[in-house]
């Protein structure tokens, strides 16, 4: 087995680079050079196809100039920057160009602004939608995705109800503050501290529900399709989200519903696999439609718990450098495995489905995923913007490239209009998945 660093969506700790002193930069601080020379050179050097430096130092311009022009400059003065076999003399070109916009336009927009205006075009020159500049509020944002953060609130996942168009609780983290409360799965949430929730997003229902922790929320429930007869106080506390869901399914089928690759999404998966089994679970059902995709460590991890050895993944750097992870000996004792995928499962989801299907441990079940075989790496900077370049792609145990054309289920089942994940009266490819399983755990209690 070997271990990478870098992950799906990986973290490098170090982000600056030796450059040698710029001209001409009393238009932008030493940071902003410093992060624009950064992101430069991890583009040229880290980006998994071969870079074109004069299309990197266009796409400045052009964004400068884009920018420039959308926020009422008739005419911007955005000089050339030449490229060269200099790296060092390429870098001197670059801030000379952005430098001179900082200071011909740093007092109307912002120098940092500009910088940031400036990292966007140069990592869009490479026409990779995955590699972007990440803002601070972004980058704090893709992090608070990815590990759960840290927040006041109640503790639950929710979504529009179809029916009411009113808040509706999808899940409720165990032990949190709801679930003390005696908030349940499927509550329609009518009001908020007196506030109606049909018609609000749920981004406006999440803003009511958080808060500082201690401080209080009251909210009036639709259950069953009678108002509970009196408001339930909840007062809120410090919340990590959970990336993990289970449940016991009819016929003792486990049901995990992952809802990204995070940090702790495999700790939290061994949790709920332990009390499932010990509930009796005789099959297991993996849920990951929608599940975007995540770190890629995250990815072998949740394999490995299915795979008991061999590949799971071969990632390919531009380097030539391939690099083959193996499972790591932590498998669950095999039951029958069902994989529930769709259009957009993507990323380490994929690559979880890919070695689940090539190891032939389990079935998939739904419709043809995303395909996003490619290995992004995160370099944060130091103002806490970063940017995420596309460093490497990966192949499937039986050296499948999935990108642009994703990982065709065992068993092609449509989705029900308007599905309720999770809910099988409500959702075709988990019933699909139940009768399935329901099968294989009858041919198993056979004598």
């Amino acid at each position: 087995m070997k271990r990478w660093i870098p992950l799906a969506l990986a973290l490098a700790l170090l982000s600056t680079v030796v450059r040698l002193p710029a001209v001409a930069a009393s238009g932008m601080s030493t940071l902003e050079l410093d992060e624009l020379g950064t992101s430069f050179t991890r583009l040229t050097t880290e980006f998994y196809k071969k870079v074109d430096t004069q299309a990197v130092l266009d796409g400045v311009h052009a964004q400068l100039v884009s920018f420039l022009t959308k926020n009422g400059i008739a005419k911007p003065s955005v000089p050339f920057a030449k490229a060269s076999d200099d790296q060092q003399a390429t870098l001197r070109e670059l801030d000379r160009e952005v430098n001179a916009v900082a200071m011909a336009y740093g007092a109307k927009f912002g120098t940092r602004q500009i910088t940031y205006e400036a990292i966007s075009g140069m990592l869009g020159a490479v026409h990779d939608k995955y590699t972007v500049f990440l803002s601070p509020k972004q980058y704090a944002e893709l992090n608070e995705g990815l590990d759960g953060g840290n927040f006041g609130g109640v503790g639950l996942s929710m979504m529009i109800d179809d029916a009411t168009k009113m808040l509706r609780v999808n899940d409720v983290i165990p032990d949190g503050p709801a679930d003390k409360a005696g908030i349940q799965a499927d509550d329609i949430i009518t009001t908020i501290n007196g506030k109606t929730t049909k018609g609000l997003t749920t981004e406006q229902d999440s803003k009511l529900l958080r808060g500082t922790p201690g401080t209080r929320v009251t909210i009036t429930i639709l259950r069953n399709g009678q108002m509970l007869p009196s408001p339930i106080t909840i007062t809120r506390a410090m919340i990590h989200a959970p990336s993990v869901f289970a449940k016991m399914l009819p016929n003792h089928i486990g049901y995990t519903q992952l809802t990204v690759f995070g940090l702790n999404t495999a700790s939290e998966l061994s949790k709920a696999l332990a009390k499932l089994d010990a509930e009796g679970a005789k099959a297991y059902i993996l849920d990951l439609r929608n599940n975007g995709g995540g770190y890629l460590n995250a990815a072998i991890d949740v394999s490995s718990k299915f795979v008991p050895s061999g590949p799971i993944v071969t990632v390919e750097a531009r380097q030539g450098n391939n690099t083959e992870f193996d499972a790591e000996n932590t498998a669950i004792p095999p039951r029958p495995l069902v994989v529930l995928v769709n259009k957009l499962t993507a990323s380490a989801s994929e690559i979880t489905s890919g070695a689940i299907q090539d190891n032939g441990v389990g079935t998939l079940i739904g419709v043809r995923t995303y395909g996003k075989g490619v290995v992004q790496t995160i370099y944060p900077l130091p103002d806490g913007s970063a940017v995420k370049i596309t460093t490497a792609r990966y192949v499937t145990p039986k050296g499948r490239d999935i990108n642009s054309v994703g990982i065709q289920p065992d068993v092609v089942v449509d989705e029900n209009a308007s599905p309720r994940y999770g809910d099988p009266a409500r959702d075709l490819q988990l019933q699909t998945a139940i009768t399935y399983l329901q099968g294989k755990i009858a041919q198993n209690d056979q004598p």
